[in-house]
């Protein structure tokens, strides 16, 4: 069964730097096919789609994040990445990674999502 397992949180002040990784397990070979994405939801808020990238490898970035975080996709190690720099307390969330597709030694997955990583920013 395949999974996403992301890492990489933590506590960090403001202004600092943290790398979120979302890899794929399960399998030895993953392709993120279409749409891998990142969320995140903050305590008492609804989800917030971080970034999307599309099948021409652009990336989009929700207004709050773009110029700070970059999203990055390395299929060869079946690893999805979030560098977040410049980082400020309303960053603090739950960061989580999804994938509308997913295929894996040959076998399609759809909607596949990660559990998240706690992403703490203070002041």
């Amino acid at each position: 069964q395949v999974q996403l397992v992301e890492s990489g949180g933590g506590s960090v002040q403001a202004g600092g730097s943290l790398r979120l990784s979302c890899a794929a397990s399960g399998y030895a070979s993953c392709r993120f096919d279409l749409y891998p994405k990142w969320y995140r939801q903050a305590p008492g808020k609804e989800p917030e789609l971080v970034s999307i990238t599309y099948r021409d490898d652009t990336t989009t970035y929700a207004d709050s994040v773009e110029g700070r975080f970059t999203a990055t996709l390395d299929n060869a190690k079946n690893t999805l990445y979030l560098q977040m720099n410049s980082l400020k307390p309303e960053d603090t969330a739950m960061y989580s990674c999804n994938v509308v597709r997913l295929v894996c030694s040959g076998r399609m997955y759809e909607n596949v999502r990660g559990q998240g990583t706690q992403v703490t920013v203070s002041s």
